[in-house]
């Protein structure tokens, strides 16, 4: 089959904007930092039950720093973004509501 003269140029342009692999570098280096505050904190005793909205939080981040590289959702539709951050907000709130139903944090 082929293509009509111009369309590689067309398909090229649709593709500017990606991150670089220094970029990819450095998202993979706060990545890193962000997992060894999770480790650390999970070794201090004196935050007691209030280590899980902590390493929630910390989780949030990389997930959003995950699907926004990694999975390219920052260069591509926002409903898609929208459809990420909505999962992990619901995945949250089931969460926490378990935890207050089962009287966790009392």
């Amino acid at each position: 089959m082929a293509q009509e003269p111009g369309t590689e140029a067309q398909g090229a342009a649709v593709h500017t904007g990606h991150p670089t692999p220094f970029t990819y570098f450095k998202v993979a280096m706060i990545l890193s930092t962000i997992t060894a505050v999770e480790v650390g904190i999970f070794y201090i005793e004196d935050l007691g039950k209030g280590i899980i909205p902590i390493l929630v939080v910390l989780s949030a981040a990389k997930f959003a720093l995950v699907a926004m590289f990694y999975m390219h959702l920052r260069y591509d539709s926002r409903i898609f973004t929208g459809l990420f951050v909505g999962g992990i907000a619901l995945a949250i709130s089931v969460t926490l509501a378990v935890l207050g139903l089962f009287q966790f944090f009392v």
